[in-house]
């Protein structure tokens, strides 16, 4: 299931060779085969991406599907932006590909790496594929962190993922953790009324669920103390952001476009507020689908949203 990362994805252009204040994506990417890796630096924090090359989970959810193909397009969108993570490493791992439409395994071989790249001091920045990339990420976190802490993930996403579909699928993940994980939280930003039936929004409330509506997201004190409450709950805290959060003039090349998404610069000012939380151990991206995008837009989007979540997570460590 297992592929390590391609060279040829991280070109780009190179405005000085040896002056790393000028350095681009590219010319800092280290690549390294998982399989293989067994030395690290144990005093130095470095990212580390890795993709998830699925879109089953969206097949079973009846989406559209092409998310598979976005971790390598995103790669080589990312590959050009400019460096500003303070020299810190960065490293491709390569892809987990889901085979034979078997997700469980997939979503359980995601988790195993993720494990133990934060046992390695990485921070892990997981690409999707369908949202279904979020499970994974969460097997893994849970895996690294002791079995009794407390675990917040927050979502921002158009819908709830809550469903009770059997096989699992990429809008069933949440209901999976808070089913059996009586020590994780969930916080949603950017529900959509449109995009989610009266009876999810019933399973809202039965599972505890922090939710905002797309509508009420302002870049406030009231959106900020809604973050600040739920970060203290817990011990560690994971993102995951679904791409169709967005609205689809900005990012049509979604499984779920929304005609009512917020605004990119809304994303990116909550990203900048998350990732200053000192508990949040890790991130992922999904539904990027380059089948329908226009223009590269969505990739594109979604390059410069990685950026600004490895800037955020950098001024920790500062």
């Amino acid at each position: 299931m297992y592929t390590p990362a391609k060279k040829q994805l991280w070109s780009g252009r190179i405005d000085h060779e040896t002056n790393p204040a000028n350095f681009r994506f590219h010319q800092v990417v280290q690549l390294k085969n998982m399989d293989e890796w067994k030395e690290y630096n144990e005093l130095q924090r470095e990212f580390s991406l890795i993709g998830f090359a699925s879109d089953e989970g969206v097949r079973r959810n009846k989406g559209r599907q092409g998310a598979a193909k976005a971790p390598d397009k995103i790669r080589s969108m990312l590959a050009n932006l400019p460096y500003h993570m303070n020299n810190l490493g960065f490293i491709d791992i390569g892809n987990v590909n889901c085979i034979n439409r078997d997700l469980e395994a997939a979503q359980v071989e995601l988790g195993n790496y993720i494990a133990q790249l934060l046992k390695k001091h990485c921070a892990p920045v997981i690409v999707g594929g369908g949202h279904e990339t979020l499970f994974g990420h969460y097997l893994g976190v849970r895996e690294y962190i002791k079995e009794d802490a407390k675990l917040g993930i927050i979502n921002i996403d158009a819908h709830f993922d809550l469903r009770d579909d059997d096989p699992p699928s990429s809008g069933t993940m949440f209901r999976q953790i808070l089913e059996h994980d009586k020590q994780a939280g969930y916080l949603c930003i950017g529900i959509q009324p449109w995009g989610n039936t009266a009876a999810l929004f019933q399973d809202a409330a039965q599972y505890g669920c922090t939710y905002i509506l797309a509508e009420n997201v302002t870049m406030d004190d009231k959106t900020y103390q809604v973050i600040d409450s739920f970060a203290k709950q817990y011990d560690y805290m994971m993102l995951t952001i679904c791409m169709d959060v967005l609205a689809s003039s900005s990012a049509p090349g979604v499984s779920a476009p929304s005609p009512f998404g917020l605004e990119p610069k809304t994303v990116r000012d909550l990203i900048r507020f998350i990732t200053a939380k000192q508990n949040l151990l890790s991130f992922d991206i999904s539904e990027v689908n380059p089948e329908f995008d226009e223009n590269d837009k969505t990739v594109r989007l979604a390059a410069y949203l990685i950026a600004e979540v490895m800037q955020g997570i950098s001024k920790q460590w500062l």
